[in-house]
């Protein structure tokens, strides 16, 4: 059945060409860079710290983003090798595809709807709860609580906005759909119109951050900050989605921030969304390199200056049931006296910073359903490109309403957890991809190598290996299902439509034949 039948090196070079049918060049590195980090800070820095530290890690949250960006680091050095070396839309699928052959790049295609979709899914919970704190700051007003959130959540907070609506259970989250759909309309507008309108947010995000972390910073509470690992005996806490059980093992001590790590690890899913504009770069053998290093380095540091800061302003539990998704805004009104303006000026920039990730987020996954659909392996719906703009537009309209249905049905727990698992399983298919490349292949042309590729990408897959290994039961439940889906898919449509299999090129300007390996 040749399951491992790769893409030829010389088929992807030519398909990288830009003609009348293919995605248009438009981003410089300095789009690269902002959109990267406009990627990078927004769930990850104001929904997923909480997360981490109230469920798992306590203030030693830091030490959490500390392992997670080890991982991306060396994750990050592959990428860059492989951006610069198959400059064309697809990210961790089309290198796969090139590496490991089509079924391992089914695999990874498949997956990273998990991360990329799901996590336009999760920032847009995320959003709707900013977007009630601006109304109530502002107007006085908010969306109810059984609008503003899934069926399966329950209101358990006595304080803030739904103080009144204790015990009132969601129906759907009207908020975060409605964002969604405003950003797929951006979109389909064209991918220059939106990287203008992501640089212009990724500046006011990141002063924000640097805010909060200077203001902040005279407010700590070391008491906050001790002990720095939650202990085993900290207690049973009840949320609005059940229970938190500090006693369970991946809820308390290193264990703890180890499994911290695997949330917090969404917070960097920016860097690898950069690999996917690659078609859409103006130079992306110099550029993209610099696009995916620079964004994960610079926010990495953010992340971590942050994170101490907003654990030494309450304490961690107040993220489970006061602060919720609105953690940073939270902390600000509790633990900062005169600092009022800044809480609100956080929530209006907090929701374009989350506009500008989901926009990232929205914009990765059609690119790597447009380059699966040009291979064959989904139908052509996909890689329909809107006559003037040139954005496959008919895949943003079905991913708005893929997207709209977790976003608006299910919990954002639920959702950014499989949004972790999801890129963890790429970024080690990454890690071994180059590992492989570099053996079969060393005398390809690469205009960025990875350092010590002997130890970076076995160092790069065991540490997001040990990110996975920490996740829950139930986050593998979730992805063995997604994963058997696919399975069904590639065997009873893909496999008998793949373009590489029948001999066809798709996009090439200059078509070649190419000789199809194992």
């Amino acid at each position: 059945m040749k399951l491992f039948i790769k893409k030829p090196l010389a088929q992807l070079m030519a398909a990288s060409a830009e003609t009348e049918k293919s995605l248009k060049r438009t981003l410089g590195v300095g789009s690269l860079i902002a959109l990267g980090i406009g990627a990078i800070i927004g769930a990850g820095i104001f929904v997923r710290t909480a997360a981490a530290a109230g469920e798992h890690a306590g203030p030693a949250v830091t030490i959490s983003f500390l392992i997670a960006a080890a991982g991306c680091a060396l994750a990050g050095l592959c990428y860059a090798e492989f951006a610069s070396m198959i400059p064309i839309a697809g990210s961790a699928y089309t290198y796969s595809y090139a590496t490991m052959g089509e079924f391992v790049a089914w695999i990874i295609g498949w997956d990273l709807v998990l991360e990329y979709a799901l996590g336009a899914a999760t920032v847009a919970i995320g959003w709707s709860q900013y977007f009630n704190e601006f109304l109530t700051t502002f107007f006085n007003v908010h969306v109810p609580y059984a609008w503003s959130h899934s069926f399966m959540e329950v209101s358990n907070t006595t304080v803030g906005m739904y103080a009144g609506e204790v015990g009132t259970r969601g129906i759907v989250n009207l908020p975060a759909i409605l964002i969604l759909f405003l950003l797929t309309l951006l979109l389909i507008r064209g991918t220059a119109e939106s990287a203008i309108v992501n640089n212009i947010i990724v500046v006011v995000k990141v002063a924000i951050v640097l805010m909060i972390i200077g203001l902040g910073w005279h407010f700590i509470n070391p008491a906050f900050h001790t002990p720095y690992t939650i202990p085993a005996d900290a207690g049973v806490i009840k949320v609005s989605a059940g229970t938190v059980d500090y006693s369970d093992t991946f809820n308390h001590g290193w264990l703890g921030v180890l499994r911290g790590a695997s949330v917090v690890f969404f917070a960097f899913i920016g860097f690898d969304a950069v690999s996917t504009a690659a078609q859409e770069a103006k130079n992306p053998q110099r550029d993209m390199p610099k696009g995916i290093l620079i964004s994960l380095v610079f926010c990495t540091a953010l992340y971590i200056l942050f994170s101490h800061v907003l654990t030494g302003l309450v304490s961690y539990k107040d993220f489970l049931i006061q602060g919720k998704e609105a953690s940073v805004s939270y902390a600000i009104k509790t633990a900062m006296p005169g600092y009022g303006w800044l809480a609100s000026f956080v929530t209006v920039s907090i929701l374009a910073g989350f506009s500008s990730v989901i926009l990232v987020m929205l914009m990765g996954q059609t690119r790597v359903f447009y380059t699966m659909s040009t291979d064959g392996l989904i139908p052509k719906v996909f890689s329909k490109l809107h006559p003037k703009f040139r954005t496959p537009y008919k895949s943003q309209w079905l991913f708005f309403v893929f997207v709209s249905l977790f976003a608006g049905f299910i919990p954002d727990k639920y959702v950014g957890d499989m949004v972790s698992i999801g890129t963890l399983f790429a970024f080690v298919l990454v890690c071994i991809g180059i590992f492989i490349l570099r053996r079969t292949d060393p005398n390809i042309e690469r205009p960025f190598k990875t350092p010590a590729y002997m130890i970076v990408c076995p160092l790069g897959a065991i540490i997001c290996l040990c990110m996975i290994a920490s996740e829950g039961w139930e986050n593998w439940a979730r992805l063995i299902v997604w994963l058997l889906i696919g399975f069904i898919i590639y065997f009873r449509y893909s496999i008998k439509r793949s373009h590489v299999r029948h001999g066809k090129v798709e996009g090439a300007a200059d078509p070649i034949n190419p000789k199809f390996v194992e």
